[in-house]
């Protein structure tokens, strides 16, 4: 019998009590005919069927109370680790309660005990859900166009999808993300994203606007701060990313980075960062309109806190097996499987591509850092973007105070720095 067509024991239950009925009163020929028939649908052996037939089919309470394996220890260890990591699901948490329990140790969130680190290591994932479930969270989280047609040169850009099962980190799929409010009119801050397919690692920085200037600046911010080189970069197919200045600044590194695009009207074709505009910047800045220079400066303060807690505590699964099982009559289910949940830090220094310099540089500031702080600032710092006022009507607010790296002429810094004016112009300072 097929695992998609296998009785539950409700439902073996609930089928033998009504065959029971019609099995006592029939005759004896009759009764082998239905214990074929209930043999064939419920998979039991003949002779489990027959003593099956002679009881009442109630289900008997225990006699015996199993008792609690995990006391309040383990429990208030759980909610410490949970809290530190934002309430993650407890697939991801599981496989990394031990070292995140020994990390709080060292920063004094946690007391540990040989005992307690070995009832974390075995502890299963479904005990950890039913301990966590109904947990009161210290504080609740914020609430949570169509794609412009293919410009000429995007022609040259070949389209394709980074395959799930890449394993060579450095192929970025990228996005970005619109703060603009109700309305799409006039400038307002954007979150440009990146999402490495093998690792999950991810980088986010605020760019206000969306002029060749601040989207080159937004890249070098991200490339300044990133421990492995890029190899990829796949975007959707918006002008801010497929115009000729990115093109020369890509194809102008050492070595080239290659670029790829996604089919039109496609999302699923970037849905690793799509995934992540959803979890990492939606959930947290939701649909609020920002248009200054402070909430853009302050954003990226925020961003630099996140960099730090999602890519190195944060643990994501990764798929390992994606199998088509076929359904007469319906269509085909994707029967999907995940390997076991990891920090993208742990994957990246897994592939090896880390110098060994870089490598205890990064793990060095893991250590010294306290997620569950962290996680303080986090929400201290969106708490301090949503008081900042928004842009006044006739205000102009300058770009460059918002840059990572302000360009130069030769030697000097440009003389005319660009304004964004609230009447929806660019004009000269």
């Amino acid at each position: 019998m097929a695992d998609d067509d296998r009785m539950s024991l409700q439902e073996r239950r609930k089928y033998l009590r009504t065959m029971q009925k019609r099995y006592r009163l029939a005759p004896r020929q009759a009764r082998g005919r239905l214990l074929d028939e209930m043999q064939a649908v419920t998979g039991l052996h003949r002779k489990s069927l027959i003593r099956l037939m002679g009881t009442s089919l109630r289900p008997r309470p225990r006699t015996r109370q199993r008792g609690r394996t995990y006391g309040p220890e383990v429990l208030h260890a759980l909610r410490v680790i949970s809290a530190s990591l934002d309430d993650i699901c407890a697939e991801r948490l599981q496989p990394n309660l031990v070292w995140l329990a020994e990390h709080l140790a060292r920063h004094g969130e946690l007391e540990v005990s040989p005992h307690l680190l070995g009832q974390l290591g075995k502890i299963s994932v479904s005990t950890v859900r039913r301990l966590l479930q109904g947990t009161p969270r210290d504080r609740p989280r914020l609430p949570r166009k169509r794609p412009e047609r293919a410009n000429r040169l995007a022609r040259d850009i070949p389209t394709r999808r980074i395959p799930w099962q890449e394993q060579a980190p450095g192929h970025f799929e990228t996005d970005l993300v619109h703060h603009c409010g109700p309305s799409s009119s006039g400038h307002y801050v954007h979150t440009l994203q990146m999402v490495d397919v093998a690792t999950g690692w991810s980088e986010r920085v605020a760019v206000l606007g969306r002029s060749y200037l601040v989207m080159r600046d937004g890249f070098r911010r991200i490339l300044h701060r990133l421990p492995f080189p890029v190899e990829e970069i796949h975007p959707d197919n918006g002008q801010e990313f497929l115009n000729h200045h990115l093109l020369r600044f890509w194809q102008g590194r050492t070595p080239p980075v290659p670029l790829s695009r996604s089919r039109p009207y496609h999302k699923n074709d970037n849905r690793f960062v799509e995934q992540k505009n959803d979890t990492l910047v939606r959930a947290y800045l939701g649909y609020q309109r920002l248009d200054t220079v402070e909430q853009t400066c302050l954003l990226n303060r925020l961003y630099d806190r996140m960099w730090l807690y999602y890519n190195f505590f944060q643990p994501v699964m990764r798929l390992t097996e994606k199998t088509v099982v076929p359904r007469p009559g319906q269509h085909p289910r994707i029967r999907r499987r995940f390997d076991e949940a990891q920090t993208p830090f742990d994957r990246l220094c897994a592939t090896g591509v880390l110098e060994q310099e870089r490598r205890q540089a990064l793990q060095q500031l893991r250590d010294q850092t306290n997620p569950r702080q962290l996680r303080e600032e986090i929400y201290h710092l969106i708490d301090e973007l949503f008081a900042l006022p928004p842009a006044a009507p006739g205000s102009t607010q300058d770009v460059y105070q918002t840059l990572f790296q302000p360009p130069h002429t030769n030697g000097k810094e440009a003389a005319t720095p660009v304004t964004f004016s609230n009447d929806r112009t660019i004009t000269p300072r």
